[in-house]
């Protein structure tokens, strides 16, 4: 005879240790002949999500997650029998705004030192009392070929916070933000290398223990035709590693794109990295004068070997020469191309370096590394932000905010949302929504299942015996009186299940007056059978009418 476990588990964040009595009822009774009737609740974390592969921690759509739950449940509760139920919590997308996707999806111009002398700047940047509206329309127009139209593009630029002073200006500066910033990678040993990261580039050959690596990481080509008096720079961090001559910063004149045929020189620093620690190490103003007035590549050669795989981070290189320098503000403006000119695209913003950092710049703020991410939300702060933004603001105001993003599993990315003013908040649109679904154990099977269970309270026994008093005056009076069924054959105040089946369907008259074909509910109830006890039934609506199931 098979043995059933009954086993109720509205779980909410439950952490059990030491022994399991499951353990011990399976050494009892044998695995094959235990029936569990579990019921669940719970809410899908980011472990869930990675193990569907649904890396954005939501569903595309509600048959979606019909589809991939039924298996993560099997998985989870294994010994579950006929008859159990979870509820199931989830994010559901639901699309973004209209018109999110053309902006956080469009092409991307980064002015450089031609375009800011291009706009009488002697500097890389623009200074604070300048509109860089008034020449960025032209700059594209000079840079940008054969442009559609309709066309949208991002023009990314600095501009200085201060006015800039004399001294070591940057005429390259490459931060690695979430990006390679257009670097190159030649893997020529290993499956490891070098990875991008949201604040720093990474060399490592370490994959559950040291590994053979042999990875080129090299810059475009670098123009310094009228530069004088060059300096190198470098912000680096080194862990793990033995031998540090396994990393190497090397520069070359005839790079073409094979490492092999270029003749690389080293960059031999003075100020580095010890090798043990995480603390990133600013180099000191190295003599890069041998390469003024040259066109150069710039190579991170990264080795590691079965024995010594060190980590190598790198969050900031530079060229610099004599000029004005200062804070700057990295800053950016839509354009869209109309009628053969490039003109300001209205209805949006884009953060700012300055306006992350104004969000906090301690670790886990924005301003750590001047974007969201999945640990960063962006609904966290951006109505706050909003608020001091435009304080005057009037109602049902709309705003495209487009916004950096970086994901550890897609990098770098641009993403954004539509917020609109009222009641004096600023609020996004919801692209994504918390909803839920219930499934059930058929035939070991999960299957999408919409019943819903309900324990009756004290004031529905009174309730379902003043309505069938006079037509059941015994059973009504007894379950108003005591506050439950009485299930014992054959006595005057008997309930059967044909009779429970009218009592429920009073109550759904005010639970459910629009429920559904085919809409299921569990009625769980108090009886009396010689001793108290708990029941459960089940009904189904049918048509018009509410029958067992």
């Amino acid at each position: 005879m098979k043995n059933i476990v009954y086993l109720t588990a509205i779980i909410l964040g439950l952490v059990v240790s030491g022994c399991n009595p499951m353990e011990d009822i399976y050494d009892e009774q044998g695995p094959s002949e235990i029936e569990v009737l579990g019921e669940v609740e719970f809410t899908l974390t980011d472990d869930d999500y990675d193990d569907l592969d649904k890396n954005f921690g939501n569903f595309d759509s509600e048959e979606e997650a019909k589809t991939l739950l039924p298996g993560l449940l099997k998985s989870k509760y294994p010994a579950w029998g006929q008859g159990s139920s979870a509820l199931v919590g989830y994010n559901l997308y639901v699309g973004s705004a209209e018109g999110i996707s053309d902006y956080s999806g469009s092409d991307v111009y980064e002015l450089t030192k031609t375009d800011y002398e291009a706009a009488g700047s002697d500097a890389l940047g623009f200074y604070p009392n300048v509109d860089p509206k008034e020449f960025l329309g032209d700059i594209l127009e000079t840079e940008i070929d054969s442009p559609e139209e309709g066309q949208i593009v991002l023009a990314k630029y600095n501009q200085y916070i201060n006015d800039p002073v004399i001294g070591l200006a940057s005429i390259v500066d490459y931060d690695f933000v979430g990006s390679f910033e257009g670097w190159s990678i030649t893997d020529v040993v290993g499956a490891q290398g070098w990875t991008s990261e949201a604040a720093y580039i990474q060399g490592n050959g370490f994959d559950g223990g040291a590994q053979e690596n042999d990875d080129w990481l090299v810059s475009p080509t670098i123009d310094l035709s009228g530069e004088s008096d060059v300096k190198f720079q470098i912000s680096q961090a080194i862990n793990y590693a033995t031998d540090l001559s396994l990393m190497k910063i090397l520069v070359a004149t005839d790079y073409s794109g094979d490492v092999t045929t270029a003749t690389w020189n080293e960059i031999v620093l003075t100020n580095t990295p010890a090798g043990n620690s995480n603390d990133f190490i600013v180099s000191e103003d190295y003599d890069f004068s041998a390469y003024d007035g040259l066109s150069i590549n710039i190579a991170f050669h990264y080795t590691s070997t079965a024995t010594d795989a060190g980590r190598w981070r790198i969050n900031q290189m530079m060229l610099k020469t004599i000029g004005v320098t200062g804070a700057t503000n990295q800053k950016g403006d839509y354009f869209v191309y109309t009628e053969g000119a490039w003109e300001p695209s209205s209805g949006l913003y884009y953060l700012s370096s300055a306006d992350f950092n104004s969000m906090g710049t301690g670790s886990g703020q924005p301003g750590e590394n001047d974007t969201f991410g999945s640990s960063i939300s962006p609904d966290n702060y951006l109505g706050t932000f909003l608020k001091l933004k435009f304080p005057y603001a009037q109602e049902e105001d709309e705003l495209i905010v487009i916004y950096d993003y970086f994901s550890s599993s897609s990098g770098a990315q641009r993403r954004g949302n539509l917020y609109t003013f009222g009641n004096g908040e600023w609020t996004g649109h919801q692209s994504v929504i918390a909803t839920t679904l219930q499934f059930g154990l058929d035939n070991g099977v999960w299957v999408p299942d919409n019943t819903i269970r309900y324990t009756l309270a004290s004031n529905d026994y009174a309730t379902i015996g003043a309505a069938l008093a006079s037509k059941y005056p015994d059973a009504a009076s007894s379950a108003s009186n005591y506050g439950n069924f009485d299930r014992r054959v054959g006595n005057a105040a008997y309930w059967s299940n044909e009779m429970l089946a009218e009592a429920f369907a009073v109550l759904l008259e005010d639970l459910a007056p629009n429920a559904a074909e085919g809409q299921k509910y569990v009625f769980t109830f108090l009886i009396y059978n010689g001793s108290s006890g708990e029941e459960s039934l089940a009904l189904i609506k049918s048509g018009d009418t509410w029958i067992l199931n």
